[in-house]
């Protein structure tokens, strides 16, 4: 995307130089105020002038210091003209008429609260997430967005301006935005397999697929703030309060018929090896009846809950 974003290109003069001669230029025009004046207590006119300015410049230059630490910027305006934006690291003197706007370019996390959504067979759940965010377009951020305006503090009428009532606003901007893209790309979705196909991804079992789309959604709609997600995850997934019971219990069930099954194939496996192995071995010819009673028997012990009790047959197999 196109970004109206550039480099300040302005007169930029070293902050300790300049702070120097702030505070020597209204010595200066004390000096020669007070050096101006006559025997008789007059004063030229000339003398008063040259004093007056370079007590007014003096003054005047206190007005263009700027510090700026490692990952903030400066968005540079001249009479509500954009000149550009500043991210010269240190301590800096411009031009005192210009106005500027403080900016935090380090990383954030937002910690995203649950929130309730359908998911795509209309199940109710509990969804939340978490995102790592920074500002990249310091043009947008400024011009695109009211953030001014929505950095106003509570109960106040005047605008916010620092950088910590700015960077709140994206803070509540992002906040909003990440709730909308959390709805939209929840209920593309099942939150599991059971009453969808198993090909299809779901909440659950496809983390990594929504994480991904979220990224996309959430870069999609904060472009327009200038804002760049680094990271989004889901770091939450449950049912509604209102259904977990029920489909805690449905779960249980699913996991009781699958346990079974694996149980109940085992079992056969078991039973027809031991029968592969008598007959092989010819330890012991069984007729169809008795190879009945014993896989019977086999599959009684091997698919039972409750421990086998064993029953020592001491006759014949021919009783």
């Amino acid at each position: 995307m196109e970004t109206k974003e550039f480099a300040f290109n302005g007169l930029v003069l070293n902050g300790f130089l300049m702070l120097f001669v702030g505070f020597l230029l209204p010595i200066a025009g004390i000096a020669i105020f007070v050096s101006g004046i006559g025997s008789e207590g007059n004063i030229s006119p000339v003398v008063g002038i040259v004093g007056v300015l370079a007590i007014l410049f003096g003054v005047l230059i206190f007005r263009g210091f700027i510090r700026l630490e490692p990952n903030e910027a400066r968005v540079m305006m001249f009479f509500g003209e954009y000149r550009g934006t500043f991210t010269l690291v240190g301590f800096h003197w411009v031009n005192p008429f210009i106005n500027t706007k403080h900016l935090s370019l380090r990383a954030r996390n937002l910690d995203a609260e649950p929130i309730k959504v359908n998911d795509k067979v209309g199940n109710p759940v509990m969804i939340g997430m978490v995102l790592v965010w920074k500002l990249r377009d310091t043009y947008k951020a400024i011009f695109e967005i009211d953030s001014q305006t929505m950095a106003r503090t509570a109960g106040s009428n005047t605008l916010g301006t620092d950088v910590t009532s700015i960077m709140r606003a994206f803070e509540r901007f992002v906040q909003i935005q990440s709730d909308a893209a959390l709805r939209q790309v929840a209920g593309q979705y099942a939150y599991d397999n059971a009453e969808v196909d198993t090909s299809e991804p779901t909440l659950r079992d496809s983390g990594e697929e929504i994480n991904r789309q979220l990224e996309e959604k959430l870069d999609e709609r904060l472009a327009m703030a200038g804002i760049e997600i680094v990271e989004a995850r889901i770091n939450y997934l449950a049912y509604a309060p209102e259904i977990a019971a029920v489909m805690l219990r449905r779960q249980q069930a699913s996991a009781i018929i699958s346990a079974r099954e694996k149980i109940v194939e085992g079992a056969v496996s078991m039973v027809k090896m031991a029968l592969e192995r008598l007959s092989e071995d010819g330890i012991v010819e069984l007729d169809e009846e008795k190879k009945a009673a014993m896989v019977s028997n086999l599959m009684v012990v091997l698919c039972g809950d409750n421990t086998a009790q064993p029953v020592v047959n001491t006759g014949t197999l021919n009783m």
